[in-house]
């Protein structure tokens, strides 16, 4: 796919995907959902890709959704025609029209084998800040501002936020900032737990690359893979024994590898571990373990 909205740059085994349409504040479209979609998939694919910044073109992170649609931005009939209704004359809601376009980017992002972090360069609000929720770090610059606006907008929060913002940062905080709906700065995100970090803008990227690289440096790509869908998905278990099942699968499987018997003698030799195994072709049989079902 040749991109219109982002671009895709790796670098030293770091893909740097930047939102850009800087004349729009990096305003989200359907292009662009696509787009980051595509971009996510080849990234798993590719086993030089080894983790993942997202960050925007110009002044800003991502303005939200291009509303240069007026008042039908958000009206699915009205700009892509009748979603299906069911003999009652009810919405079908398993109708994929009716499907929210942020959470098939985040839910893309939440299935994703590399580590990705939300380099955050300037203002992000509605999808612009949603997005980074399924993002594993987020580093903010101190030119960046954050709002859940969608209240403000007669809406609702999108893009699966309902499950991430409560889990990152508290459900006290998540619905203040969800009920004003308004525009809170980098500091106030940091206080919040929202970010990790906050940095002068010249420093924004120095810092994400750094930290992506303490990713790469000395570590199995399979087991970071595996780290990071166990981490987020067990955020949703119920009782500790999901934890455990799913640990013992793992321990199991990569005990047995290539990698495992490489990281213990590198590190009885005193030396670096060259792991081999790639995320492509060697993840565990288990893997993935959830039930993958349709969108219906």
């Amino acid at each position: 796919m040749a991109y219109e909205t982002i671009l895709y740059s790796v670098d030293e085994q770091i893909l740097t995907i930047t939102l850009n349409r800087p004349e729009k504040l990096n305003a989200y479209n359907a292009t662009m959902q696509a787009e980051l979609i595509d971009a996510f998939d080849k990234a798993d694919a590719d086993d030089n890709v080894r983790a993942i910044i997202v960050t925007g073109a110009g002044r800003g992170f991502c303005a939200g959704a291009d509303l240069s649609s007026g008042a039908d931005t958000f009206d699915r009939d009205a700009r892509r025609g009748p979603v299906k209704r069911l003999a009652s004359g009810d919405v079908d809601y398993s109708d994929p029209m009716v499907r929210d376009g942020g959470g098939q980017v985040t839910l893309r992002i939440f299935k994703c084998l590399k580590p990705v972090i939300a380099a955050v360069n300037g203002p992000a609000v509605g999808i612009g800040a949603t997005m980074q929720l399924a993002m594993d770090i987020r580093i903010a610059s101190e030119a960046a501002r954050f709002g859940f606006v969608f209240s403000q907008r007669g809406i609702v929060p999108e893009a699966a936020s309902s499950w991430f913002l409560p889990r990152l940062v508290g459900i006290s905080q998540a619905l203040e900032w969800c009920f004003s709906g308004r525009v809170f700065p980098a500091q106030e995100a940091l206080a919040g737990r929202l970010v990790s970090k906050v940095v002068p803008p010249e420093e924004l990227l120095p810092t994400a690359r750094a930290l992506a690289k303490t990713f790469i440096d000395k570590t199995a790509p399979v087991s970071v893979a595996l780290i990071r869908q166990m981490m987020w998905r067990m955020m949703g278990a119920d009782d500790p024994m999901e934890a455990h099942k799913i640990d013992s699968r793992g321990i199991y499987a990569r005990g047995r590898s290539e990698d495992v018997k490489e990281g213990v003698v590198a590190f009885l030799e005193k030396r670096p571990a060259a792991f081999k195994n790639k995320v492509s072709t060697d993840m565990p049989s288990y893997f993935p373990w959830w039930d993958e079902r349709d969108y219906k």
